[in-house]
């Protein structure tokens, strides 16, 4: 069950442990997720059981699950997880997590099998709830390991946001248009959080947002004053971000600035997309 408060030291900060994980840690903690699921039924669907009758039942996965495993993540010595996961490596782990997302659904109907204590069979299962309450646990237990991650709706390890800007990057832009504005914000934001992201990456999620108010550039016109509009792209333009001319300044700390880069521009996008959608409701308004 994932974590639901902190208790004194952590609250009061006297605890430098309280906001630290570290791998050995992490490991311990997964492992005992994982048993807990394991014991649960959410993997059944995928790797299926052992019956005392029966022997072992498979699941979608067939009865190698191990090759399996190697088949896409493409290492060995990863299965059977409760045995091998306190040797992981940081990305041994992250790969089995994302793994893991895409086979675990909550039981819903089976039987329980009295026998010599077998227990219980399941025959349905929910994938999507099951998804969700995993990737609620695994984020509470990731966000507190190294700089923070979370475990994203698709199932990908993420870097956590900002302290103060996690609403900015959950809350979704009015849909303007999907091609040119709303899916290349979506990626833009993927791109940038992704885990081990390079500096080249984030450079690249900054320009890709750049290229959006680009586009929206025409229409901003109208809501912008001219200063205004012209300063929303000096960043990008004399920064290296979007071209690479002679002048520009490129000296300077790309992991700090970029960062506050990504997040003034997918800031900016937010607030012109509004603009717009309020002019244009303004515009209806005078028009009736």
């Amino acid at each position: 069950m994932a974590m639901t408060r902190r208790y004194y030291s952590a609250r009061t900060g006297k605890n430098p442990q309280a906001n630290h994980i570290d791998l050995p840690m992490l490991l311990r903690l997964f492992k005992d997720i994982y048993r807990d699921y394991t014991e649960r039924g959410y993997f059944q669907q995928a790797f299926g059981y052992s019956c005392v009758d029966a022997g072992d039942v498979p699941g979608s996965l067939g009865a190698d699950v191990a090759a399996q495993v190697f088949r896409r993540i493409r290492k060995a010595d990863l299965w059977p997880i409760e045995q091998c996961c306190l040797e992981y490596k940081e990305d041994d782990l992250f790969d089995v997590i994302e793994f893991l997302y895409d086979s675990v659904a909550k039981p819903l109907d089976g039987y329980h099998h009295d026998f010599n204590g077998c227990g219980w069979h399941y025959s349905s299962f929910d994938r999507e709830s099951g998804q969700e309450e995993y990737r609620l646990e695994i984020t509470s237990l990731l966000q507190d390991y190294g700089e923070g991650f979370e475990l994203s709706a698709k199932g990908e390890i993420l870097g956590s946001p900002e302290h103060g800007l996690e609403s900015l990057l959950e809350a979704s832009v009015p849909p303007l248009d999907p091609d040119n504005v709303n899916d290349r914000v979506e990626r833009a934001i993927l791109k940038f959080r992704r885990y081990k992201s390079s500096l080249d990456d984030r450079r690249d999620a900054v320009r890709d947002l750049a290229d959006v108010l680009e586009f929206l550039r025409p229409k901003l016109k109208t809501v912008l004053a001219r200063k205004d509009e012209s300063d929303l792209f000096n960043l990008a333009n004399n920064f290296g971000i979007r071209h690479h001319e002679e002048g520009q300044q490129t000296d300077y700390d790309k992991a700090i600035w970029q960062s506050w880069m990504f997040y003034y521009y997918l800031a900016t996008i937010h607030a012109s997309v509004r603009l717009l959608e309020q002019h244009k409701s303004n515009s209806l308004t005078t028009d009736d």
